[in-house]
């Protein structure tokens, strides 16, 4: 591990040499993560992808895609995109990525289940912003706003985020 390294502890997220408090997913941590069960998949997770809402912030870093009206992201382990950004319209099951609230206004993609999605496996894990504190996510990690701000400024493509 290194301090460009994001680690999940007990007590937040470690992301060089300070600690961002958290929150996961309902169903805990798991090393069987599976798509519907809530939980945040243990292992080291390679930190792909960068999205924002323009509308809503300016571009954090350079490499960062706005998010733009009809963006989704499909969740139907029966489709062949499945795990993957894809566009409205789309008859499979799928997560909208421009939400009402803001809890997609900025979001970092892991390369869990990704680029060859597993069937089943699990959909994307995402880090984006916190409902509140102690509030679960539906498996991804979930951070204070200014903080995931913080964090994503300092980032670079193919970082790690490890969940032991």
């Amino acid at each position: 591990m290194t301090s460009d390294d994001m680690v999940l502890t007990p007590l937040g997220v470690r992301f060089r040499n300070r600690l961002y408090p958290c929150t996961i997913g309902r169903g805990g941590l798991s090393k069987a993560k599976r798509e519907g069960d809530g939980a945040t998949p243990r292992g080291t997770h390679r930190i792909v992808g960068m999205l924002y809402r323009p509308d809503r912030m300016i571009r954090p870093t350079g490499w960062a895609v706005p998010i733009r009206p009809g963006d989704l992201w499909s969740d139907d382990p029966a489709a062949k995109d499945y795990n993957s950004m894809v566009r409205a319209p789309y008859p499979f099951s799928h997560e909208a990525l421009r939400r009402a609230d803001p809890l997609y206004d900025l979001v970092i993609l892991t390369d869990w289940n990704w680029p060859s999605a597993v069937p089943g496996r699990g959909s994307a894990i995402f880090i984006h912003q916190w409902r509140r504190p102690g509030y679960p996510t539906e498996g991804c990690i979930g951070l204070r706003r200014t903080d995931l701000h913080a964090i994503a400024r300092n980032l670079r493509p193919h970082m790690r985020l490890i969940v032991p």
